[in-house]
């Protein structure tokens, strides 16, 4: 198996990342996804969440949005245990997780606010 060593390159377009096999063949991934690195419950349906880069927010979920892969989160004792899991907002057996690189753009769009709809 080859190795693959992580390498930033400064290409002077903004911070991208690359990664560099044992050929210098440069595969371009772009910047990082961003990891959660807390969130609580603070009320029913309603989310804490900072982010590795500092962003924070509160997600709230409407009730209408309680169906799918998301109507566990109806039982507010369900609710409650929410963790992370990967950098993402996850219940127990990752069932459901949230994407964290959507999330976060919510976040920012919706200054520090997001209803899950």
């Amino acid at each position: 198996m080859e190795r693959i060593e992580w390498r930033s390159v400064d290409d002077g377009l903004g911070g991208d990342e690359d990664w560099i096999d044992g050929d210098d063949d440069i595969v371009t991934v772009g910047p990082p996804l961003p990891h959660v690195r807390h969130v609580e419950a603070t009320a029913p349906l309603t989310l804490f969440v900072r982010y590795d880069d500092g962003v924070e927010g509160e997600v709230r979920f409407a009730r209408t949005a309680l169906h799918g892969v998301f109507a566990k989160l109806a039982d507010d004792d369900y609710f409650k245990q929410v963790g992370i899991a990967h950098g993402a907002v996850s219940w127990p057996n990752e069932d459901p997780d949230m994407a964290p690189d959507a999330m976060h753009t919510e976040i920012v769009a919706g200054n520090g606010f997001w209803t899950v709809n």
